[in-house]
């Protein structure tokens, strides 16, 4: 299993937002969290990307428990916030760049992983264009691009619909 959720809790002070949830999903698969607005799935998010602890139970990314490996859930791990990260002041190829950097990926193979992703996702042509210029459609897939540049063995996407 590539995500493991085990009777995984969450309070904020009083409130409840998670209580003893469980799920695996298997390697290679799409797997949704559905719910209403507050039903906890923006925190399930932040728990497996590592932002937040859970206040009981385990989850674990490729293997790695999100609480006591962080480090190596984040290197396995590709994230798509709610709302976007880039710069907008930046150019495609510059936050992509910039990603890339991050990761640890320089030259000719972060080169090669650009425009591979920029030809999968339908931005060729616009890598030299400002972030701020892009259609929020166009933004969100430069969203993806850096989510998926140093190849995760799992991508995170907190509200893909936006």
């Amino acid at each position: 299993m590539i995500v493991v959720v085990e009777d995984l809790s969450y309070s904020y002070d009083s409130r409840v937002a998670i209580q003893d949830l469980s799920f695996a999903v298997p390697k290679g698969q799409i797997y949704g969290i559905l719910g209403p607005n507050g039903g906890g799935k923006s925190t399930l998010f932040r728990i497996l990307s590592t932002m937040m602890h859970p206040t009981s139970g385990c989850a674990s990314v490729a293997g790695f428990d999100v609480r006591t490996h962080p480090a190596e859930v984040r290197r396995r791990t590709g994230v798509v916030f709610q709302s976007q990260s880039l710069d907008r002041k930046l150019t495609v190829a510059e936050n992509l760049h910039s990603q890339g950097h991050l990761f640890g990926l320089h030259g000719r193979a972060l080169q090669v992983r650009i425009e591979d992703l920029v030809q999968r996702l339908g931005l060729y042509g616009r890598t030299s264009d400002l972030v701020g210029k892009l259609s929020g459609g166009l933004r969100q897939r430069v969203e993806i691009a850096k989510a998926l540049l140093h190849e995760p063995s799992v991508l995170l996407m907190d509200e893909p619909s936006t």
